[in-house]
Formats: C-alpha cells, structure tokens, sequence
C-alpha cells in the first residue's frame, strides 16, 4: 500500500505535458525590401494619349488582295486626371472618345484561279466613348525618383454607334449599329519622371473581362443584337498605351 501510493503521483508528474515553446523564440523570415515613397499622399496628376493613324492605297497588292484603293484613318483621345489619397495610391478616372473612316473604293479577293471576290464602294464611320475609373499603385525601381513601376486597375464602361453603305444608286445598302460595353481590367505600367512635374508612361493590358452589347438595323427594316462575353488572360500588344502625365 505505501508502494502504490508512491508511485500515483509520480506517474501524475511524468504524464504532466511541456509547458508550450516561447513563440518569441521562432525565427521570422524577412525580404528586407525597402520601401520608398515615389508619388506623396495629396499629389495631383494629369495625363492625356492621342493615337493618330492614316493610310492611302491605290492598286495596292497584299497577298490575296489585289487592285485595293481607299483611304482610312482613326484617332483617338483620352484625357485622364488622378488624386493621391495615400502614399504611392491614387484614385481617378479617364474619358476616351475615338472616332474610325474607312472609304474602299475598290478591292479584289483572289483564292485561286477560280475563285474571286470583289469589294467596291464600301463605306464605313465609327464614333465610340467610354469612361473608366481607375486606381493606380505605384513602386519606384530600387531607390530610384526617377523611374518606376505602376499598376493600374480599370472599370470601364461605354458605347458608341456607326454606320455602313455598300454600293451606290439603286443597289446602295446600309446599316445602323450601336453598342454598348463594361470591362474590368488590370494595366501594369512603367513611369519615366523627365523632371519634378512631368513623366511618361507606358501601360498594357494583360487581365480583363469585358461585355458587349450590340444591336443593328438594316436598310432600316431589319433588326439584329448580338451580345458577347470575353476574359483575357494573356498580353495584348493591341492595347499598348503611351503618353504624358503631369504632377502637381
């Protein structure tokens, strides 16, 4: 009897578990990457891009097109503004309006030595508007004040009309389009400060997802919509974007 009531509590204290290890004592990985401030909070920035393009062809040739003739042009602006609300963080918006002439005179398409198509008389003008809400996330390159890096996170939303006409007298046809469109979308960017207020900039998109909504009349009898969805994972060289930005 005196053995067993010997051995109770020692067995209590070997049962009895660890106390807990100091959590303080765990070693925490760190990058050591320095911040430093490239854009102040409460910093204005105003940009704008304009994209010009014009093109003249008279008996042109390019693979299987021959004897192509017309003229087409297209511009575009987008005026953009951006207030800093913390440090290397800002909050704006942009409005785009771009406008598109294609005047196609005349046009052969040639398959084979059988097959041909021919395109005269095409007439097309595109007016499109959009506004976009955008928040922008800026780190510098290294300790650097002059070139830097940006991430810029789109909504946008807007629409636009056109019209076509095919042939001329009598056998003259046409249609009415208009459009509406939203998109989300990520830009990713680069900034070069030319001096303390003004910089370029660089920016494509390579995420987005995008709606449009299309109705079209023609010959005004005839009505037809079409809606799409899309979702871009991937660069899209087509939307590469230049242009100035001033802070002030």
């Amino acid at each position: 009897m005196l053995l067993a009531g010997c051995l109770v509590p020692l067995m209590a204290q070997t049962a009895a578990p660890k106390p807990d290890e100091d959590a303080d004592s765990i070693p925490h990985f760190k990058r050591k990457i320095e911040s430093t401030v490239f854009i102040p909070k409460g910093q204005w920035a105003a940009g704008i891009s304009v994209n010009y393009s014009q093109t003249n062809q008279s008996k042109y040739q390019f693979i299987i097109v021959e004897n192509l003739s017309g003229d087409t042009y297209s511009f575009k602006v987008s005026p953009m503004v951006c207030y800093f609300v913390k440090d290397d963080m800002g909050l704006g918006g942009r409005f785009s309006y771009s406008r598109s002439l294609t005047k196609l005179e005349n046009a052969d398409i040639v398959l084979d030595s059988e097959t041909d198509y021919d395109v005269t008389n095409l007439y097309r003008l595109s007016h499109n508007y959009s506004v976009t809400a955008i928040m922008r996330n800026y780190f510098s390159l290294g300790k650097s004040k002059r070139f830097g890096f940006f991430n810029e996170v789109q909504l946008e939303m807007g629409g636009g009309q056109s019209k076509l006409m095919k042939g001329k007298s009598a056998d003259l046809t046409g249609a009415y389009e208009t459009n509406f469109h939203l998109n989300v979308g990520l830009a990713p960017g680069m900034v070069m400060f030319l001096n303390n207020y003004a910089a370029m900039e660089v920016n494509v998109g390579v995420l987005g997802f995008g709606m449009t909504k299309t109705k079209q009349i023609n010959d005004r009898i005839y009505e037809s919509k079409r809606n799409s969805q899309n979702a871009n994972f991937r660069i899209n060289l087509f939307s590469i974007t230049f242009g100035m930005t001033f802070f002030l």
